[in-house]
């Protein structure tokens, strides 16, 4: 049995106006047309399985390491899975409706032009360490993102971030966060694991330092072992009262602890789950669901918002500083058949630059596979077929190499038929698998011809965050253009309409400059047992384990 969501379009980054009961009735209008197609919430939670039980010790396999135990740095889904539960963020976005609600900040205030953010935090709420969660140490967390552990670190952390002048205490549970420019994308922003409130004993830490599991923070868990590449144990916060409004109880979490363990291989983590030595897993591909089925589990679904795997070229390398080549990979990829050969029914083939379930997506009708367009546009611009099938101009090969990781179980099979998709065509792609820390250290530093991978977030600034010059630039643009001028300009209107018109042009500029080739859009698939109640995806297709809890105990 396969149980699965929709996540849902953000809406609360749209209001001066804060608590969800006041949103306009127009725009809760249009995100109910929006929903209408989803399906409801997904949890684990067994029709008979009676009311929940507190205590035991949730099992969790994980398909990659994390990469570091500091949220602010967290990047992948797998680590993220980790970090999210030992913080607590000022807001939370409500996997049901997309609104922002009230987590550690229970009101807040936006400026007519979105430069500013004063936020009211509740009262009483602590840190692990029993120090006060207060205005200061929301200043000072902010203020270590942005100076100490910068954006080579926190990449996503610092986007969200972007034009930080600072943070103002105004009293100890009020603050306000201004910024150099507007920046409506915030509020959503801080609703994410990577701006999760941390103590001050952290925040005054190295960023090499906080990867190390002493990270403390407000949230439901805590750290109670961090050993890296092997193994993370959360303990439950004991006392733990100060939960999102979109958590489904009050009070402390249900389980007592989370194991997680590492467990690459895809057969093993099944066999793992079927045999009762894990409680749920990451990454169920469909040749697992039968195995996982049978023995009374359940695959858990969900699809990523953000943007969907693809392939950035950096436009300064080989044959990708010609643009002719790089939009005519595009029609190159046949989409359908990566699902339909690699991934099974519960993944979509990409259709545009954003994920179909992202606020303001809009579906591009060039992102289509046609094979004769693609083999049209290299002959156009003068790349001939060689005696090996692969094109060739002026003495060079039509060949370049994609960098890829495997922080999905599914990126080395989808890159295969890829490769062999583009070889059709005459296009000789060479795949480099590595590290995801060298990934991101590559990344970093521009070191490679193109890069594979997807980000996740249920907002429409992730565009700027991926392609922006001023942001990561993974394509190694050396100068702004209108592309640019429509990411900044999306950060200046809180209206819902505007800023999706916005939106959709830098949509289709990224498509039109060859800058992403999508293939396909993420889900996130977990298999659980047969015992396991209540285990849900939050807004931006992350597991939240507050709820969940263990029957037959």
């Amino acid at each position: 049995m396969r149980e699965s969501s929709c996540d849902r379009p953000d809406i609360g980054d749209t209001h001066v106006s804060t608590r969800p009961a006041l949103l306009a009735a127009g725009v809760l209008a249009a995100t109910a047309t929006l929903l209408a197609g989803c399906a409801g919430a997904a949890t684990t939670s067994a029709a008979d399985a009676g009311p929940p039980q507190p205590g035991g010790t949730l099992r969790y396999g994980l398909s990659g390491a994390p990469t570091c135990s500091d949220p602010a740095q967290a990047g992948t889904n797998q680590t993220i899975y980790v970090t999210r539960q030992v913080v607590d963020s000022l807001t939370d976005q409500n996997p049901e409706t997309g609104a922002i609600e009230p987590w550690l900040a229970e009101s807040w205030d936006v400026s007519p032009d979105a430069k500013s953010f004063t936020f009211h935090l509740k009262d009483g709420v602590t840190f692990s360490d029993g120090t006060a969660l207060d205005a200061a140490a929301v200043k000072q967390n902010f203020d270590a993102i942005v100076s100490t552990v910068g954006p080579a670190k926190a990449p996503l952390a610092a986007s969200y971030l972007t034009g930080y002048q600072g943070t103002t205490v105004v009293d100890p549970v009020t603050f306000r966060i201004d910024f150099a420019a507007p920046n409506a994308q915030f509020l959503q922003a801080s609703s994410t694991a990577q701006l999760g409130i941390q103590a001050p004993a952290t925040s005054a830490q190295s960023a090499e330092s906080r990867c190390l599991g002493t990270n403390i923070g407000s949230g439901p868990f805590t750290y109670a072992d961090y050993q890296q590449d092997r193994s993370v144990s959360l303990a439950k916060r004991t006392g733990y009262s100060w939960g999102s409004s979109a958590f489904g109880h009050d009070g402390e979490a249900y389980l007592d602890r989370i194991e997680f363990t590492i467990v690459p291989e895809s057969g093993v983590r099944t066999g793992s789950l079927s045999s009762d030595q894990l409680d749920a897993v990451s990454d169920a591909l469909p040749q697992d669901a039968p195995q996982i089925e049978a023995t009374g589990g359940r695959i858990l679904t969900t699809s990523n918002p953000g943007v969907p795997f693809g392939i950035q070229p950096n436009v300064t390398r080989g044959a990708l500083q010609d643009p002719a080549v790089r939009t005519a990979l595009v029609p190159a990829i046949n989409r359908q058949e990566l699902v339909d050969t690699v991934l099974g029914p519960d993944f979509k083939p990409a259709t545009g630059t954003l994920a179909s379930s992202t606020p303001g997506y809009v579906a591009l009708a060039d992102v289509t596979y046609d094979p004769d367009k693609s083999k049209s546009l290299l002959d156009a611009a003068g790349w001939v077929p060689g005696a090996d099938g692969i094109r060739e101009k002026d003495g060079q090969k039509l060949s370049f190499k994609v960098m890829y990781s495997a922080v999905f179980a599914g990126n080395q099979a989808i890159l295969e038929l890829t490769q062999q998709q583009l070889r059709a065509v005459g296009v000789d792609l060479q795949l480099e698998l590595v590290s995801t820390s060298e990934a991101t250290a590559r990344q970093g530093t521009k070191d490679y011809d193109s890069t594979y991978y997807n980000s996740t977030r249920a907002d429409g600034d992730i565009l700027r965050t991926s392609f922006a010059v001023d942001g990561r630039n993974l394509n190694a643009r050396p100068s702004k253009s209108e592309l640019d001028t429509a990411l900044t300009e999306q950060l200046s209107t809180t209206d819902v309409a505007a800023r999706d018109k916005i939106l959709d042009t830098a949509q289709q500029q990224i498509l039109d400059n060859g800058l992403w080739i999508p293939t396909v859009e993420l889900s996130q698939a977990v298999g659980v047992g047969s015992k396991v109640q209540d285990l849900k995806f939050e807004a931006s297709a992350r597991l939240q384990f507050f709820d969940a809890w263990l029957s037959g105990q």
